[in-house]
């Protein structure tokens, strides 16, 4: 229990801050997971379209600090990957 003015709007702020990251990750994870979904179905289409909007959430995850910057290159990288082979027929 905090006893100072000042570590009880710490508290406030945390608990503020963690229910924005909150919200953010778990956006970012539902547009990866229907890209992967996507994917595993074979639509080319729908797979193209949410590659699109999860990098633009992983992207904004990583600018806000949400996520490191290098997972957010390295989720995009994957599932461009996979994008392209569904593309190509693999």
């Amino acid at each position: 229990m905090p006893h100072s003015r000042s570590a009880r709007k710490r508290v406030k702020q945390n608990e503020k801050a963690r229910m924005d990251n909150k919200a953010i990750k778990s956006d970012m994870r539902t547009k990866v997971k229907n890209t992967r979904q996507a994917i595993a179905d074979g639509d080319v289409e729908r797979a193209k379209k949410g590659m699109v909007e999860a990098a633009k959430k992983l992207d904004k995850a990583a600018k806000q600090n949400v996520i490191h910057k290098n997972k957010a290159a390295r989720e995009k990288s994957h599932l461009q990957r996979a994008v392209n082979d569904l593309e190509k027929g693999k």
